[in-house]
């Protein structure tokens, strides 16, 4: 770091900038504040280890004009005349720390190795948040589809907002990604963003596990312990595929939103809870509410401001920018072409996987191509024939020839992708002549 010693004596000075130099700081020295001040515009310091007691300028004053400068310098207070006081006023006004003389140079290096540390932290936490804005801005979000814009202009509205979000969408659409997106763009994205994956809450965790539970609530309860909805407190808390939370679970859950309080198991004292709620659902919760499996005061306490993400397969126009998105994304720094045949291939698979399962392709795929070139041949056969996936044969109504048939043309089939379609070795991978393969492959019309 760049570290400002500045002292009127001069014997401190120098022995404590060499211990600092030695640990291979890069330091400045000063017999006043208006001598390192006037360097600040030149060469600003990270680190300010400062007397208090000095000619012109005092500690605290230097304090107060290093701070206006730049609020992020570090500074350190050494004085021989330590008050209470004095201390208190140097800490509020933004002291990184006050030490008492004499002291052991030792104590300082301590000091400033845990100001690096710090200092390193922040920088982590400030490009963790620059990724974050960058990864959830709005207009980062990739599609051109009318469904697609649609559904983040509703974002758009409700993000800033702390109504109830009910995100509905098939497995892999971006249920959680949207709700992200909500979150990181309003005014508790500072706060905690808490996920509760209903799906796998079992019926003896469930409320312990959203509303926590006192010490001695139950067997093995040796302390007491936040839920989930305490946690989300000031924040988010997203409750995924909230259509698995049982029925006679669903009563309590509702009286949390409804009251926007909460009791711990085995708790007598109501606890305050500022969230906001975004669900997510891969079913029609109407249909269940019609079948008596969903509660309809819950359904509507969810459906404040509903959001559909439609399938992959209806906005297949938005195929070609996310299969480029997610290549760049995985290829790192490297330029893969991609063949136009992988797209018109992709574009009439109906990918039931979604988002999801585009973005594991798109993975796969750059990991396969050779010569930074995605082409058909790197396609997988379950994406390039949909229809040969997973076969499960009827023998009622067949004879065993047609079976035999479908199987052989199946073999073929794979033999071919795997070879690259190179017949010889097709032929030689499934054991039999080239000639009687090529026959073969003209008789299924391959």
């Amino acid at each position: 770091m760049k570290i400002f010693v500045v002292d009127d004596e001069r014997i401190i000075r120098v022995s404590l900038a060499d211990d600092l130099r030695d640990a291979k700081h890069n330091v400045f020295e000063f017999s006043n504040a208006i001598a390192a001040l006037s360097q600040f515009q030149e060469n600003q310091p990270d680190v300010v280890i400062t007397d208090l007691k000095m000619p012109d300028i005092n500690g605290v004053e230097f304090l107060k004009r290093i701070k206006k400068i730049n609020p992020d310098i570090y500074v350190i207070l050494m004085t021989g005349y330590s008050t209470v006081e004095t201390a208190v006023e140097a800490m509020k006004l933004g002291a990184y720390d006050y030490i008492t003389k004499p002291f052991n140079n030792e104590k300082i290096l301590i000091l400033a190795n845990n100001i690096a540390e710090l200092r390193e932290v922040k920088q982590e936490n400030k490009i963790l948040k620059q990724q974050i804005k960058k990864k959830f801005d709005l207009n980062a979000f990739i599609g051109s589809s009318k469904q697609i814009e649609e559904a983040f202009e509703l974002v758009k509205i409700v993000a800033e907002k702390s109504t109830s979000v009910l995100i509905t969408g098939e497995t892999g659409t971006g249920k959680e990604l949207l709700t992200k997106a909500i979150h990181f763009n309003s005014k508790r994205k500072n706060k905690p963003l808490v996920k509760v994956s209903c799906a796998i809450l079992s019926r003896e965790i469930f409320e312990s596990e959203l509303f926590g539970h006192e010490k001695g609530a139950f067997t093995g309860a040796d302390k007491s312990t936040k839920g989930r909805f305490e946690i989300a407190n000031t924040g988010t808390i997203y409750l995924d595929d909230i259509d698995d939370v049982p029925l006679d679970l669903q009563v309590k859950l509702l009286r949390a939103l409804e009251e926007r309080e909460i009791e711990r198991v085995g708790g007598r004292e109501p606890i305050k809870i500022d969230i906001r709620v975004i669900a997510s659902t891969k079913k029609d919760l109407r249909i269940l509410v019609k079948e008596g499996k969903f509660r309809e005061d819950l359904f509507y306490r969810l459906n404040v401001f509903p959001i559909n993400i439609p399938p992959l397969r209806e906005r297949n126009k938005d195929i070609i920018k996310l299969i480029k998105h997610f290549v760049s994304e995985f290829a790192e720094n490297e330029n893969i072409e991609i063949d136009k045949e992988v797209f018109d291939i992709l574009l009439k698979y109906p990918f039931p996987g979604n988002t999801r399962e585009l973005k594991n392709l798109s993975e796969r795929l750059v990991l396969l191509c050779r010569n930074n070139k995605i082409d058909i041949s790197t396609i997988p056969p379950e994406i390039k024939f949909p229809e040969q996936t997973n076969i499960t044969y009827n023998f009622e109504n067949k004879k065993l020839n047609q079976i035999l048939e479908e199987v052989e043309k199946n073999a073929i089939l794979t033999a071919l992708e795997k070879t690259h379609k190179n017949k010889a070795k097709a032929a030689e991978l499934l054991g039999i002549p080239a000639s009687t393969l090529k026959s073969k492959i003209q008789k299924y019309r391959l």
